[in-house]
């Protein structure tokens, strides 16, 4: 079944088998106010697309890093309600970073299953080309937070060069602000003792990278604007000479 915008939609005992929970987990979670209500269809089934998928996968992440139930409340409350699953996918990656290794070894019939989709030799190929994943014998190491960021980008119409460079290009960056900020941090703790800093550290990781998620996520839509919209300063305003056709 579909919806009007064409998107599948799936049944409680579909999403929460995509999932990975129980049906009890999910309407659980519908009764917390952590998912929002499915689209009734006919025969009053309840359909869930997407997004309910993405914020299972996001709430399940953050109870794998220790987070209470109301913290979890807290942090979805604070989320803009106009997220995709693509930035809900994006917030899961951030959560999982704030361990030290998010890598996992799974199967490759159980990498299917989080990733939603079957998988063929290229996929696993594209995937691991992305550093999301790499063969472990019968079985693979993959990346869980980067897993499903990595699926979405099989579906991308960019060639595979143009992703890894792609990658690179933000891998670099991202290292010249985490050694910048790295050296902000220990001048401001130079004079503390070891392990107030290494608690400063443990409540700055999350705050920080979710700092950079979002001055990115602003940035790269400024910039994607006025690559579709051209700069301000040569679109001619009305009322400019060059703001009119001549005769």
């Amino acid at each position: 079944m579909t919806t009007d915008t064409g998107e599948p939609t799936l049944t409680i005992d579909e999403l929460a088998a995509r999932a990975g929970v129980t049906v009890r987990t999910v309407r659980f979670y519908g009764t917390r106010g952590l998912l929002p209500p499915p689209e009734i269809g006919p025969r009053r089934v309840g359909r869930y697309g997407r997004e309910h998928l993405a914020r299972l996968a996001l709430i399940e992440e953050m109870q794998h890093q220790g987070m209470t139930l109301a913290a979890i409340e807290r942090h979805l409350r604070q989320l803009p309600p106009d997220l995709t699953p693509h930035d809900l996918a994006l917030h899961r990656a951030v959560v999982a970073s704030w361990t030290p290794d998010a890598r996992e070894t799974l199967s490759a019939a159980e990498v299917e299953r989080r990733a939603g989709r079957s998988l063929s030799g290229e996929d696993l190929e594209r995937l691991a080309s992305m550093d999301v994943l790499a063969r472990d014998g019968d079985a693979y190491r993959v990346d869980s937070g980067l897993l499903r960021l990595g699926v979405e980008l099989l579906d991308v119409p960019l060639s595979e060069g143009t992703v890894l460079a792609a990658r690179t290009a933000l891998v670099g960056h991202a290292r010249a602000a985490a050694r910048e900020l790295s050296r902000l941090l220990r001048e401001a703790v130079a004079e503390r003792d070891a392990q107030d800093v290494r608690s400063l550290s443990a409540h700055m990781h999350p705050l920080v990278v979710q700092a950079l998620l979002t001055t990115f996520q602003r940035a790269l839509k400024e910039e994607l604007r006025e690559w579709i919209d051209g700069p301000r300063a040569e679109r001619p305003r009305e009322g400019d000479p060059g703001g009119a056709s001549s005769a």
